[in-house]
């Protein structure tokens, strides 16, 4: 290997390393691909895939047509487009990996989809030094910086106890891979009896498939009977006609975007809760600290401004797809 060689890295609807013909996350089929999770932005109809065996059977329901897949354990090194990868657990949902690789050009970590922070339904994020360090930055401004989970849990309780106690039917909202499952873990633990629409009851059918010590105690969604329960449901189904029989409901959104306190009125709630499964602000300068890369590029989100985020604080960061500012030294 050359001394200063690097891994090349292409974005096209994708990221792609051209050297060893091998497509990170890529938007359209390809042959062969690594899919780090099973969210649709992230899965394609390939003809092969390297991804977790949790996230190759969500993909098998979420993501129609027969692959061939390849389905390594967190840790196994496998020999694959002229290099060695190895899969480490990303902690945004279940089955979600990194993808560590080693070439002739040196090494890279690709992130994906990620957060450090422990959550109930996933696996904990894992590292490793790596030259070269892709990352996901959809938090990548300082304003975005996530309270304590358990405290989010704990509003989000407590107002689902507040409803119920005023006899109206709490309603969360929150996708269904990954998100649902969490709100699921902490009402549960609560006390609480979760009604899950049939998308979130379909994923976490799956995750009890897959994680055999998943919380039990959620019910199918049965709009004659929402007394006592509460419901959960993804986003963009919140105003499904059979929520209307519901008369005296009270939803509330659950997502990092709750940052924002307009966010109640872009999704028409009446209550948000900040919880996310990606990485905020803090934990994103906290990843570039542990790996300890020559240099960052960065995908997806504020990109361009964490990457300009990095080089003042010393290191090389560019973001893929986006302008990276023209940044000039002035005489002085």
């Amino acid at each position: 290997m050359e001394a200063g060689a690097v891994i090349e890295v292409v974005h096209q609807r994708g990221l792609y390393l051209p050297a060893h013909d091998l497509w990170l996350d890529p938007e359209r089929r390809r042959d062969f691909a690594f899919v780090s999770h099973a969210h649709g932005d992230h899965t394609a109809g390939h003809a092969s895939v390297l991804a977790t065996k949790a996230t190759a059977r969500l993909m098998r329901e979420r993501v129609p047509g027969k692959r061939s897949e390849y389905t390594p354990e967190f840790g196994e090194v496998w020999e694959v487009c002229d290099g060695r990868a190895v899969l480490l657990p990303a902690g945004h949902v279940l089955g979600s990996a990194q993808l560590y690789f080693e070439g002739e050009g040196g090494s890279l970590l690709y992130t994906g989809d990620f957060k450090l922070r422990t959550g109930l339904s996933a696996e904990k994020c894992e590292w490793r030094h790596a030259e070269t360090l892709i990352m996901e930055t959809t938090f990548g401004l300082p304003k975005h910086r996530m309270p304590p989970a358990e405290q989010v849990f704990a509003e989000m309780v407590e107002w689902c106890r507040a409803a119920l106690a005023d006899g109206v039917t709490p309603v969360l909202l929150g996708y269904a891979l990954g998100k649902a499952q969490e709100i699921i873990c902490a009402l549960i633990a609560a006390g609480l009896v979760p009604m899950l629409h049939h998308k979130v009851w379909q994923m976490t059918q799956l995750y009890h498939e897959l994680r055999p010590d998943f919380p039990k105690g959620s019910v199918r969604f049965d709009a004659g009977d929402p007394k006592g329960k509460v419901l959960v449901f993804p986003p963009h189904l919140a105003r499904e006609k059979v929520l209307d029989r519901i008369k005296k409901k009270r939803t509330a959104v659950v997502t990092g975007w709750a940052l924002d306190k307009n966010v109640t009125y872009r999704y028409g709630c009446d209550a948000a809760f900040p919880l996310s499964d990606h990485a905020d602000y803090d934990e994103l300068l906290r990843y570039v600290e542990l790996v300890q890369p020559k240099r960052v590029l960065t995908v997806h989100g504020f990109a361009a401004e964490f990457a300009a985020d990095l080089r003042r604080r010393g290191v090389e960061a560019w973001a893929l797809a986006q302008e990276n500012q023209l940044e000039l030294t002035l005489p002085q």
